[in-house]
């Protein structure tokens, strides 16, 4: 299977370069993206089950990977949820697809936000990276699907990072659009 583009840029560029800013002089200790995380919850499917399979379906064009459904873990009486009841999607994706989805994302997706002023630069402490999108029809993708409905996801970037500045670093070399700081 041939590599991505953002794969081939992180083994000859990213990962040198890395080492040169970080002062890190074992190659293995050189931060790296490890996963990314994405999730959907479906509001509607509390009523309309079959809403599900077309939030699954979207999730699946924009991925390129078929999602698991999550389900709720506890019962709650005021939103008519039931213990175990499917209530959105979620999609790990790994190696090759993790970095296609990266780059659809870096260089199509977030491009197409209404008014974007770049992304906030909080991590959660772990080194890992948390972005909510409002809605799905930045992707290309998605477009199509995007007519009949829409949603909002979560996407986590779980990196192998020891700190948030080691993180933030890695995900500004892959082109990640930060706000610039004030100071």
């Amino acid at each position: 299977m041939a590599k991505s583009r953002l794969e081939e840029q992180y083994k000859k560029e990213i990962r040198p370069q890395l080492m040169k800013d970080l002062r890190i002089e074992n190659i293995m200790r050189v931060p790296k993206l490890s996963k990314i995380v994405v999730n959907v919850g479906v509001r509607e499917a509390v009523a309309d089950s079959r809403v599900l399979n077309k939030v699954a379906d979207v999730i699946a064009l924009i991925t390129g990977q078929l999602p698991i459904k999550t389900e709720a873990k506890k019962s709650i009486a005021g939103f008519k949820i039931r213990e175990g009841m499917p209530i959105g999607v979620k999609v790990t994706l790994r190696s090759n697809r993790m970095y296609e989805f990266l780059d659809r994302l870096i260089n199509l997706a977030l491009p197409k936000v209404k008014d974007f002023q770049g992304l906030k630069d909080k991590l959660d402490g772990f080194g890992n990276y948390n972005l909510g999108l409002k809605e799905w029809s930045i992707f290309p993708e998605a477009e199509k699907a995007s007519e009949e409905l829409s949603s909002g996801m979560n996407i986590t970037m779980h990196t192998t990072a020891h700190n948030d500045d080691e993180a933030r670093a890695l995900l500004r070399k892959f082109g990640m659009p930060f706000r610039r700081s004030k100071s």
